[in-house]
């Protein structure tokens, strides 16, 4: 199974379950992490859901190397943005795509009625911010760190570009010119993080926080989770990403122009890993 579902009390732990491929992000793993969540939600019972990752790694991103890569597979949509990618041409196919699976379904998730948290360790790098972005609350580990190494393909950042709100205007700055990774202690710095632990302790402390936020009255924290969410958008974060994501699709149809059909740079799996090392 490429998610993992499980109860513990009022909260609900979906853990993806790729540790074999850093847990890299495929459409089969967006569907089913989908439908975690939607179980979740509506489980009376669970109070809060905590996202976590198998093995020694949160999640390297979106899947662009595995053998499980499944671009051209259909599945039964659920962000509905578009029509069905799979025997569309050109950037209709891409568009089509990513608005569903990786704007569409993580600004679905955002808006997810029950609290959040991302229980990160190890590597979260570029689309796998997308998945922690989306979360309430991100306790990490002190092992813990971070990249959007994307720039390197000639892209402004991953889909779902959250990175002002997240980070702060300088510091998203700092983060897509260099592509470098960041540590835990400084996304803690720059206001990304809720709290930075001991890798030993970040299941029991982020269970602990998830126990804590679970006394609260159900419709108290769907109202202050909405609330705190219309402020964001007030404060530009998706008509910005609307915005960015047109500029994300330029890049992608440059590339094919200027290298003969690559959209992703003469980029792949390793080259993106090592770029952010």
């Amino acid at each position: 199974m490429t998610v993992e579902y499980e109860r513990r009390g009022p909260v609900a732990v979906v853990t993806m379950n790729r540790p074999e491929y850093r847990n890299a992000q495929n459409s089969a793993m967006t569907y089913a992490l989908d439908d975690a969540f939607t179980r979740a939600v509506d489980d009376p019972e669970v109070k809060v859901i905590v996202l976590a990752g198998a093995g020694k790694h949160f999640s390297a991103g979106h899947d662009i190397g595995t053998p499980e890569r499944d671009v051209d597979v259909s599945f039964e949509r659920k962000a509905v943005l578009w029509w069905d990618h799979v025997g569309a041409e050109g950037g209709d196919q891409r568009f089509a795509r990513e608005s569903e699976v990786y704007l569409g379904m993580c600004r679905r998730w955002r808006e997810i009625p029950k609290p959040t948290i991302a229980s990160v360790q190890g590597a979260c790098i570029a689309g796998a911010l997308m998945l922690a972005w989306v979360c309430d609350m991100i306790v990490a580990s002190d092992d813990a760190f971070f990249a959007d190494p994307v720039v390197r393909m000639g892209i402004p950042g991953v889909e779902y570009f959250a990175h002002p709100w997240v980070l702060g205007p300088r510091a998203a700055k700092e983060v897509l010119f260099t592509g470098e990774r960041f540590t835990a202690q400084q996304a803690k710095e720059w206001g990304m993080l809720s709290r930075v632990v001991p890798r030993a302790d970040l299941e029991t402390e982020t269970m602990a926080l998830a126990e804590k936020i679970a006394v609260m009255p159900r419709m108290g924290l769907a109202l202050a989770k909405k609330a705190v969410n219309q402020a964001e958008d007030l404060m530009g974060l998706r008509s910005g990403m609307d915005s960015v994501f047109g500029l994300h699709h330029f890049a992608h149809a440059h590339n094919a122009e200027v290298s003969g059909g690559d959209s992703l740079g003469g980029q792949d799996a390793r080259s993106m890993r090592d770029a952010s090392s």
